[in-house]
């Protein structure tokens, strides 16, 4: 039986760290150790391994740093962060990036059985049913169900995908699963946030460009297309990209080759495209945003995912796996929610859809003072539940531009400063926020 291998990146060098080494060799696992975040990318690049196990203080690149790159390069690699003293913040960031699991050091010899045990189980891989392992769908719902179905149907064909659908209803969730059961799932998932990165950057993150491109380019860097080759390339929010930029991925799609910038000949590329918008693509071509050639291109299989709101029956369901998630997560004892406030989570529009539903049940977990989460642990802003209209009185009066810009600093600070997520609650494009934000700085500067 082939050895399960694990690289245990960690700069400790106590008598503890050497233990936890040799309990994993003991129970049969090959051990490769790295001191730094750098060394540590360079050996999962170059070999197989079964389990990445890093400290979140490691030197060079720390281990939030590697879980991103990891994950860029080989997606489906379990990856499992340790620490001695990280804060929540740090452990929902971590998980939201991929991470398998996030540990608080040291590790005991019970926590060093059950990853043995987990990894032994198949930690990271595909499970049965209607998830992708760790990019689970939590669905009872028939219609989601059906595009379930339809995405696994289609998964291992070289068929390009768009998944149309509002803000937060799990767009790139449904993408991962399409590439996880694909025969492609052993290779790189890469995903482009199209609105996230300026105009000016976004051609040469996507075809790469060669030495002496351009000021700054001092090596010749591999884009997207070719990191995704034979893997699948996500272009998140593509409704966002220059419609001059579109006829260069037409040709991509067509020719199954790229131009790095600068560069002389085409390269292959042996990538399946997912796309996904949260805008009306059909009105973006009639405003001339977008090429149309393109969309028939991408469009080959259309998955449009409901809304949240058209989906209630899902959100007892949706309750109770967050709830477990946070718990475990935040090691909490919280068991359900009242009737009251499963009652308010019925009524609510969700207009953020899923993502908003996890927000607020994270935070009711973390609020909450007893067995279950109330009326007042959900909804701690004023005593009032998001769906509640408050009466106009109680506003008051402010200049419109100063409304505006209240809203946006609540979703940046509701998202920790995430741009990207901040514009999705707020049903605007990253570059809008960014314009916004650099108005705003402006003003500040002038006053």
């Amino acid at each position: 039986m082939k050895r399960k291998k694990l690289l245990f990146a960690d700069h400790d060098t106590s008598n503890q760290a050497s233990s936890i080494n040799k309990v994993f060799m003991e129970s049969g696992f090959q051990v490769v150790t790295a001191d730094n975040g750098r060394s540590a990318l360079e050996e999962v690049v170059r070999g197989h391994y079964d389990l990445v196990i890093a400290e979140l203080t490691l030197p060079r690149v720390n281990g939030l740093g590697l879980l991103r790159q990891i994950k860029e390069v080989k997606a489906s690699l379990p990856v499992i962060l340790i620490s001695e003293n990280a804060g929540v913040n740090e452990a929902v960031e971590a998980m939201k990036l991929g991470a398998d699991d996030f540990l608080i050091k040291p590790l005991t010899l019970k926590m060093v059985e059950i990853i043995i045990s987990q990894v032994s189980n198949g930690l990271g891989t595909a499970d049965k049913g209607k998830s992708d392992g760790k990019f689970k769908v939590i669905t009872k719902n028939q219609e989601m169900k059906r595009l379930l179905q339809m995405a696994k149907d289609v998964a291992d064909s070289r068929a390009s995908v768009f998944i149309q659908g509002e803000s937060g209803t799990g767009k790139e969730i449904f993408a991962r699963y399409i590439h996880h059961n694909s025969s492609r799932k052993n290779n790189a998932f890469v995903a482009v946030n199209c609105a996230a990165l300026p105009e000016s950057l976004l051609e040469s993150e996507l075809f790469g460009h060669e030495k002496g491109a351009f000021t700054g380019a001092i090596a010749r860097k591999k884009g997207k297309f070719e990191m995704a080759d034979k893997g699948t390339l996500l272009l998140d929010e593509i409704s966002e990209m220059d419609y001059q930029l579109q006829s260069k991925l037409l040709r991509v799609l067509q020719e199954r080759e790229i131009d790095r910038v600068g560069g002389m000949d085409p390269v292959p590329v042996d990538v399946r495209f997912i796309a996904t918008t949260n805008r009306n693509i059909e009105e973006q071509i009639k405003e001339g945003k977008f090429r149309e050639d393109l969309y028939y291109r991408l469009n080959v299989i259309p998955l449009l995912l409901p809304p949240l709101s058209t989906r209630k029956d899902d959100i007892p369901l949706l309750a109770e796996y967050f709830i477990d998630k946070y718990c475990k997560m935040d090691n909490r004892s919280v068991k359900g929610l009242t009737e009251e406030a499963m009652a308010s989570l019925m009524q609510m529009p969700w207009r953020g859809n899923v993502r908003e539903f996890e927000n607020i049940i994270e935070r009711a977990v973390l609020m909450c003072r007893g067995d279950l989460i109330d009326q007042e642990s959900l909804f701690i802003i004023g005593g009032r539940g998001p769906s509640a209209e408050p009466g106009y009185s109680s506003i008051p009066a402010l200049p419109l531009k100063e409304v505006e810009k209240n809203v946006i600093f609540r979703a940046l600070d509701q998202t920790n400063g995430n741009r990207t997520h901040a514009a999705d609650i707020l049903g605007i494009s990253v570059r809008t926020l960014r314009n916004k934000l650099n108005e705003y700085k402006k003003t500040m500067a002038e006053q």
